[in-house]
């Protein structure tokens, strides 16, 4: 159904409407409202959400040896009618790092949907202007920047269009569902594709089969196809004009004088294992680089050399290409689903909490799991959500562990990606707070890269925690897949390394535990696979998990006991109307036992109070004090050591418990006559009391006499 309106914008050009149904609601495509001097803008409504797509074209000659594609995410806070909680920053900055990793989501399957060789500036933003909270605004925001690209002219394969997809109580796989629904859901699936196939893939799960998962992917290939239709009716409707460009591609007489001087030199000399085929990739190379430098002359060669290394480097991917293809044999020897060789530590940093290195051929993660009171969790405060985040997982993989110099700075969108698909990993297999009260921070350093080290961040993480004595349900372990394709013939390997990477057509990363999968992230090279081919790769790479788990269980398998530098945790509970008064007025009361005892206290809603520290005598403390706050005065009961808080006439009041305190009457102070109070007791003196009673009115009664006797067994 499509619907043009009579609408005119300032450039006299008609606001042009196109609507479908998807997954049970109203899809909207709109154009020429809003973005006039943007190459194209695409407002795209569905249900009360409403998302701006822009794309825009560089109008400069780009002189780059990559393509500038750059696709972005904007939260708007007001999209969902909140003000930042923040008491100082109001206004949007940084974006969080949940729009990061959305941009990567639409990014990813954008991106291998331009021709090779294609240099010009191009942005793709998808700004959220109105969020429904019945479900997230992420693939309509993909839908935006697809449709939004596809009005440009610029030469994109798309459309592509996204689902986010769970699977309720009965089994049935469901799209558009709330955040709470997938919290709790063993899948959230987002599955990304075009009309002819699957284009990226990326899951958590909660030990999800991979049958569950494929079937899932099938039925968001299939669901999404109305939105896939429906931007192309608009490029239709909207009359696009093709731009004409240039591809940038390396000239053919230099590819093949490369390849002839290559004959000989590369296939079965160079499989090796990694570190001893990359020197001698390396030194090819420079026999290549020399070679051609003396044949057409020094200075000359130096205008084309860049040239000639494209060149060698797409003779190389095409080699390994060859030897998987035609002999099954990948570059380092490999068979198709053989894993490089694995070593692994734990406990070999001695202040670390838990520490491990994990080491599969030549990607190595160093992973650190450090312990804290839950008072330390990070708070979250985005457009979708509020809360705190209890455990969090940080990668960092600096230029030097691939053997270049990289100015150091704060973590990319490949980083905080990286990261956080190692914590999803986990995530499933972690105790409850109830089980295990404590913030958990696992960082992952990398130390080596050679292929796959978000699977080598999981595994190291998993050993950690471990080492940690993080009791985890079970051990979790992850592994890498790659594909090539040889026309409609698959062949699928395990444990990909650089060389396969660059070389295949995808990469696809599984983790999961020995009962089933916990997060997946696929990317394709090319436009698109099938489903089926998928069932492949995961079959294999769950048997690569299995071995890689056997592995780690071999290094450890249960947790360890908790550093002795890890704070210790213990729990009181009390009525929620006493936590004003373990709080106290301003605070006061509450730092006061901080201070005293040298634990720390975190307070929740219900009446939990968590007290931590190193010191088992703090903790001991600190419980003792606000047990002697929340306490009620029983009738019976001997108080020892209690102070005087005043003196009077006819006796004294003594403080029992923070707040109360009661009368011990001259009468009750001695077996013997008390002519004078101020004689016997002084302000502050500790003395021994019995409650007695507890009158109408609530005022305690206190025997010093009483509790002697009773002390003395008289």
């Amino acid at each position: 159904m499509s619907q043009i309106s009579n609408i005119v914008n300032p450039h006299g050009k008609e606001v042009m409407q196109v609507s479908t149904e998807l997954c049970g609601k109203k899809l909207t495509l709109e154009v020429n409202r809003v973005g006039f001097r943007s190459s194209a803008s695409v407002l795209v409504t569905y249900g009360d959400t409403v998302v701006l797509g822009t794309a825009q074209l560089g109008s400069r000659p780009v002189q780059l040896d990559y393509f500038p594609l750059s696709i972005d995410y904007e939260e708007k806070m007001y999209a969902a009618g909140k003000v930042s909680g923040s008491r100082f920053i109001k206004r949007e900055g940084r974006p969080s790092e949940e729009a990061i990793l959305i941009g990567r989501i639409i990014d990813r399957p954008i991106r291998p949907l331009w021709p090779k060789g294609y240099r010009a500036e191009v942005q793709g933003i998808a700004t959220v202007l109105s969020t429904d909270p019945e479900f997230r605004p992420d693939m309509i925001s993909m839908i935006a920047v697809s449709a939004a690209l596809m009005l440009t002219g610029a030469p994109f394969e798309g459309p592509v269009a996204g689902l986010r997809v769970g699977m309720t109580d009965s089994g049935e796989y469901k799209a558009f569902m709330s955040i709470d629904e997938y919290d709790e859901s063993k899948l959230d699936l987002v599955v990304a594709g075009t009309k002819n196939g699957v284009m990226m893939v990326e899951a958590a799960a909660n030990e999800a089969t991979e049958e569950e998962v494929l079937k899932a992917i099938e039925w968001a290939q299939d669901a999404m196809q109305p939105a896939v239709a429906l931007q192309q009716e608009l490029a239709d409707k909207v009359g696009v004009t093709p731009l004409e460009y240039e591809l940038i591609k390396p000239d053919e007489s230099i590819q093949e004088a490369v390849a002839q001087w290559c004959e000989g030199k590369l296939g079965e000399k160079l499989r090796k294992d990694y570190p001893e085929r990359n020197a001698m990739i390396d030194q090819i190379r420079e026999d290549l680089h020399a070679h051609f430098e003396a044949e057409i002359g020094e200075e000359e060669y130096a205008e084309v050399k860049g040239d000639y290394a494209d060149a060698f480097q797409q003779v190389v991917h095409l080699d390994s290409r060859k030897g998987i293809v035609e002999e099954q044999v990948r570059p380092d020897g490999r068979k198709m689903n053989e894993i490089r060789e694995l070593s692994s530590e734990v406990g070999f940093l001695p202040r670390a909490h838990g520490s491990s290195i994990f080491t599969r051929g030549v990607t190595q993660g160093m992973n650190i799991v450090t312990l804290a009171p839950l008072s330390y969790a990070q708070l979250v405060d985005t457009m979708e959500r509020e809360g705190e985040r209890r455990y969090m997982h940080h990668y960092n993989a600096p230029g030097w562990t691939v053997g270049e110099v990289k100015r150091l700075g704060s973590p990319g969108r490949r980083e905080i990606g990286h990261g956080y698909l190692a914590e999803r990993a986990l995530k499933p297999m972690l105790p409850s707070e109830a089980e295990f009260p404590y913030v958990i921070r696992s960082v992952t350093e990398i130390m080596s890269q050679n292929g796959s080290t978000s699977m080598a961040a999981t595994c190291s993480s998993c050993l950690a925690l471990l080492d940690a004595g993080v009791p985890l349900k079970r051990m979790v372990s992850g592994i890498a897949m790659g594909l090539m394709m040889d026309g409609d013939t698959p062949y699928v390997l395990s444990d990909i390394a650089d060389a396969e990477d660059f070389a295949g057509d995808m990469d696809f990363k599984v983790t999961g535990t020995s009962e089933g999968i916990t997060a997946l992230q696929m990317d394709m090279k090319v436009h698109g696979l099938p489903p089926a081919i998928l069932a492949k790769a995961l079959e294999q790479g769950k048997e690569g998990r299995a071995e890689i788990l056997k592995h780690m269980e071999s290094v450890i398998s249960t947790p360890g006991e908790m550093s002795p530098y890890a704070p210790r945790v213990e729990t009181v509970t009390i009525n929620p109307d006493k936590i004003r008064e373990v709080i106290g007025k301003g605070g006061e009361t509450i730092q006061g036992i901080t201070a005293e005892s040298g634990a720390e206290i975190d307070i929740k809603d219900d009446g939990t109070i968590m007290i931590a520290s190193p010191d088992g005598e703090s903790i001991a403390k600190a419980k003792q004090m606000i047990n002697d706050i929340v306490a009620e005065p029983e009738v019976g009961a001997i108080y020892k050591d209690k102070p005087v808080v005043s003196v009077l006439d006819f006796g004294a009041f003594v403080q029992i418990m923070p707040g109360k305190d009661g009368l011990v009457h001259v009468s009750e102070i001695s077996e013997e006559r008390v002519e004078k109070v101020a004689d016997v007791l002084k302000e502050g003196q500790k003395v021994t009391v019995k409650l007695v009673a507890i009158d109408d009115r609530g005022r305690l009664q206190l025997s010093m006499k009483a509790a002697k006797q009773e002390l003395e067994g008289k």
